[in-house]
């Protein structure tokens, strides 16, 4: 029991949902931890333990120690102290207080010298970059005020001093903080385009070599790698790949096959469970496999939320009325 309980504990210290659950950011883990400890009262005591040591966890600011500091002072005076020598030799004319005086501002000037290569060191690598890792979701407030949710196995860089230009791989969704009084604009590029924005909420996903852009609100153009551009208004879709040079812009309606994702939820819209399984392997890093070709093809349409691997699959084994097993790093689909 013993044994049970400190495995218990030891993946919930690593569970991205649990994690949400104790930092009440996400709605959909913190109605599901709360069901769980419902229905399993007996690991309320290791749940809450789990939870005090999360909310315990501090990261200490880093600081330059002062054994770096003299280890490092020390190098440099090796470099400079033997030309003093030289000349204490051939001319015995320096004072003991002025030899002091000069070995104290040599110190000084080597202190000033190295927090100089320091201060260059920190500040020569100006990119800030958020990445997630299989099945993790984040939310960010970049510096300028605009929010984020990065989804699972992505990346958004942008430079420390210019946080309204940012570089996205795999897949996000933007909330832009307008600036009025600037009329500052807002970029999200892409390997096939760049996105420019004023003030607005928007998914863009750079999945299977393409970028796919959804406007929810405001209005936003796209400048295209093959030199055009396309303005949106809420409520389209754009889907542009640079290397197949094709372009779909379109409203989107019931009757449009699309898969977008929104605030930790997919929402699908006649996409084959073929297609709905690619999106899952981009997020959680799984791979499908299908014990029946026919199962590819099984339309799916509906929202599927994707913060907890275990309820994103229920819901599509509801949805698609299959059968889904975990093996390995493999997802295995049956007919149910």
């Amino acid at each position: 029991m013993e044994d049970n309980k400190q495995y218990l504990l030891e993946n919930l210290l690593n569970d991205t949902s649990f994690k949400n659950w104790v930092y009440k950011s996400n709605r959909n883990d913190t109605v599901f931890w709360n069901n769980w400890i419902n229905n399993n009262p007996t690991y309320i005591e290791i749940i809450y333990t789990a939870k005090d040591i999360i909310l315990g966890i501090s990261f200490k600011k880093e600081e330059l120690s002062e054994d770096f500091i003299n280890q490092k002072l020390d190098l440099l005076l090796k470099h400079i102290e033997p030309n003093l020598s030289k000349k204490s030799i051939t001319s015995n004319k320096f004072s003991s207080s002025r030899r002091t005086l000069i070995t104290y501002s040599l110190s000084v000037f080597a202190i000033a010298l190295l927090f100089f290569f320091v201060f260059t060191s920190i500040n020569s690598n100006n990119d800030v970059i958020h990445k997630t890792a299989y099945g993790e979701i984040i939310n960010l407030k970049l510096p300028d005020g605009t929010t984020v949710v990065l989804n699972g196995n992505s990346e958004l860089t942008y430079k420390n001093d210019n946080p309204r230009d940012v570089t996205l791989k795999g897949e996000a969704y933007f909330k832009v903080k307008s600036k009025p009084s600037t009329q500052a604009k807002f970029w999200v590029q892409t390997e096939d385009l760049k996105v420019e924005v004023f003030g607005t909420q928007f998914n863009v996903n750079t999945r299977d070599k393409k970028t796919n852009v959804l406007l929810d609100e405001g209005a936003i153009s796209l400048l295209l790698n093959n030199g055009t551009s396309k303005k949106m208004k809420p409520g389209e879709i754009v889907s542009y790949s640079k290397s197949e040079k094709t372009i779909l812009h379109e409203k989107v309606n019931t009757n449009l096959k699309y898969a977008l994702w929104r605030d930790g939820t997919y929402i699908f819209n006649n996409v084959s469970l073929q297609e709905v399984m690619q999106n899952i392997e981009h997020a959680y890093g799984f791979s499908a496999d299908f014990t029946d070709i026919e199962l590819k093809e099984r339309i799916l349409t509906g929202g599927i939320p994707n913060e907890n691997l275990k309820i994103c699959l229920a819901a599509i084994e509801k949805s698609t009325g299959t059968r889904i097993i975990i093996k390995d790093n493999t997802l295995l689909i049956l007919n149910n």
